[in-house]
């Protein structure tokens, strides 16, 4: 999926910010210059709606072809579609995969991440959501699978969310900013698989974490499991997730 990577002033970062460079007057309200990532919107859409009239076109050809059997089903719809004349049925079943595929696309770019950095904070926008973390809270950014992750000082998980966006460009977005990243998790061998009943844990985390595998088998329930994760995060407990197991870990004391 393309990505677009832009540079922008931060209109959040007010008077006094970066004041120590060079150039910069006393008083003199200066942006916080960031860099933005996200899917590119063009891209996306474009990508969708010609994927869609693909499709589109692939079911008319298939209608055509189940009418030609004895047997197969929804025989009854395949006829019914293949009985519109030419020209329209071509425009009707591509106009109509295209419009499925814009509709996707707006689904797509709505449940995407959008990263932006800059020197003094980071915003992870998602469904319209966005979440800020200042800069000195940030210790360690990493990519864990198709997540990204921001760990504080100490160890302790601020941010995990699904990420599309290419690794190479995020890495370099985040270090050019003076952020630390890694190209892994250093905790991952600290990582334990819960189970119920599991001991040393803080009150109330076990009916979290029982709470979370059941969404975790549900579909349609990664919104609700997303927000236990973040429940177990206030609790103290880093949790990740492989193959619907729940593994966790507990923040450093140092």
């Amino acid at each position: 999926m393309s990505v677009d990577m832009q540079k922008e002033p931060d209109a959040r970062a007010g008077r006094g910010d970066r004041a120590d460079q060079p150039g910069r007057g006393d008083g003199a309200a200066q942006a916080d210059q960031s860099t933005v990532l996200g899917e590119s919107t063009w891209g996306v859409l474009a990508l969708c709606v010609v994927a869609g009239a693909v499709v589109g076109e692939l079911v008319r050809l298939l209608a055509g072809w189940l009418v030609t059997l004895r047997w197969a089903p929804f025989k009854g719809p395949a006829k019914l579609l293949d009985s519109v004349p030419e020209p329209w049925v071509t425009i009707g079943a591509v106009a109509v995969g295209a419009l499925l595929g814009l509709f996707a696309a707006f689904v797509l770019l709505h449940e995407s991440l959008s990263v932006r950095v800059s020197d003094r904070r980071v915003v992870l926008t998602i469904r319209d959501e966005s979440e800020e973390f200042a800069r000195d809270k940030i210790r360690l950014v990493f990519p864990d699978g198709k997540q990204i992750v921001l760990l504080g000082h100490h160890s302790e998980e601020l941010a995990r969310e699904d990420c599309g966006l290419d690794k190479r460009r995020l890495a370099d977005a985040f270090t050019e900013h003076g952020y630390t990243w890694a190209d892994a998790d250093p905790h991952l061998a600290e990582f334990r698989r819960w189970v119920p009943g599991t001991p040393g844990l803080p009150e109330g985390v076990n009916a979290l974490f029982k709470a979370r595998e059941k969404a975790l088998k549900k579909q349609g329930d990664a919104e609700d499991a997303r927000e236990l994760r973040k429940e177990l995060a206030k609790l103290g407990v880093v949790v990740r997730d492989k193959d619907k197991r729940q593994y966790w870990r507990l923040p450093s004391v140092d």
